[in-house]
């Protein structure tokens, strides 16, 4: 449900941004300006990416066997704080990087998205769970 979700999310993102002319004008009948509906759209397509970023991070931090040991020792709530401050960190530094057309390939071919969100993790992950666990 939350894939379907999230497909459609992305869907229709595009969608918004593809109602939108590219000149300095506004839209029909609106009074919105086009940059504003573009600027709209894109940060509801990277808000999913993010949530779909902090998914894939909880999931991989599961999986880690440092975090199996160190989790023995923890509380629910411990556990949920360090994944909430890690994922938090690879979610912020998601939007450096990718660019809008990854995020659109992505919105598109869903396994290039899992493919997307999966590099991201990798690459942000240790450095964040490095950083916030000194």
């Amino acid at each position: 449900m939350k894939k379907l979700l999230a497909s459609t999310a992305m869907l229709a993102t595009l969608a918004l941004a593809g109602c939108t002319s590219t000149g300095t004008g506004t839209t029909a009948g609106t009074g919105t300006s086009a940059s504003t509906a573009m600027t709209t759209a894109s940060s509801i397509g990277m808000n999913i990416f993010t949530s779909a970023i902090d998914t894939q991070c909880r999931s991989e931090i599961e999986k880690q066997n440092a975090w199996r040991v160190a989790s023995v020792a923890m509380t629910d709530a411990q556990q949920e704080t360090v994944k909430t401050n890690v994922c938090g960190c690879v979610s912020e530094q998601a939007p450096q990087q990718v660019t809008m057309i990854e995020l659109g390939n992505a919105a598109i071919d869903s396994s290039y998205r899992t493919e997307l969100v999966a590099n991201v993790v990798a690459k942000s992950l240790q450095s964040c769970y490095t950083s916030l666990v000194k």
